[in-house]
């Protein structure tokens, strides 16, 4: 199990257990440095299980998350955060009171101390940073505008810029076009093109029109196991896949 791998993310013989219900069963997932993931499965799949192992927020019963060949499931969510590793929720958190800008500011890596934090001033170097992730996000001509007044689409391309100013080297988005108009869904898939050049992206969705428009690779999880994984092609034709979902 202590071996080295290539991967930036590995998880080994992954298993997680609520109440005698394995919710992850023996999971092995290998994702590239640079790679756009997409995991799609039925409801109770286990897919949101998965995010939540890997950013530390749920432990592990047995098996290995593996970082950079940096073993981390026993680490806090905060430390996994630092190692590069960012999450999106599916519902936005944005500072609604904020405007977009201060959103986005507030979310710049500060030094890692106190003294860090006290000696944070407005320099042309972030406001040049965070101008360029607005605009990255579709928000460069709203840097103005309180949080709350963004449309839904907006504040959760919001929270994926907050996330891109940390500058992550693997990004997890939890079903990111939900509630989106067909307008808004297709910019996001530009966006998370542009987003995974130089990192990985793992997203979880069901919108297959969406998966069909961004993935690299998708992973096919049905109660807590890898049924499939490949292309969407091959997954479209794969028939353990079209029997998991009849009727969904």
């Amino acid at each position: 199990m202590s071996s080295n791998t290539d991967f930036l993310l590995a998880l080994e013989g992954v298993t997680v257990s609520f109440d005698g219900f394995r919710a992850v069963d023996g999971l092995n997932l290998y994702v590239d440095q640079d790679e756009l993931r997409v995991i799609i499965g039925p409801n109770g799949a286990g897919k949101t299980t998965v995010l939540d192992l890997i950013c530390g927020r749920t432990r592990l019963s047995e098996g290995s998350i593996k970082f950079r060949n940096q073993e981390i499931s026993g680490l806090k969510e905060n430390e996994i955060v630092k190692l590069g590793v960012g999450r999106k929720f599916q519902t936005p958190s944005i500072y609604e009171d904020l405007n977009v800008f201060e959103n986005l500011e507030i979310s710049l890596p500060r030094g890692r101390n106190v003294l860090g934090a006290l000696l944070w001033k407005r320099s042309e170097e972030i406001t040049g940073r965070v101008r360029e992730i607005a605009e990255m996000v579709f928000l460069d001509q709203h840097l103005d505008r309180r949080a709350e007044t963004l449309s839904h689409g907006q504040k959760q391309w919001l929270e994926i810029g907050m996330l891109l100013i940390q500058d992550p080297e693997l990004m997890m988005l939890d079903e990111p076009v939900a509630g989106m108009s067909v307008a808004e869904r297709i910019r996001t898939a530009e966006l998370l093109a542009t987003v995974a050049r130089g990192r990985a992206v793992i997203v979880i969705e069901h919108d297959m029109k969406f998966v069909e428009s961004i993935a690299d690779r998708v992973t096919v999880l049905h109660q807590g196991k890898v049924l499939a994984e490949g292309s969407m092609d091959a997954i479209q034709r794969d028939p353990r896949v079209k029997e998991v979902y009849l009727g969904h």
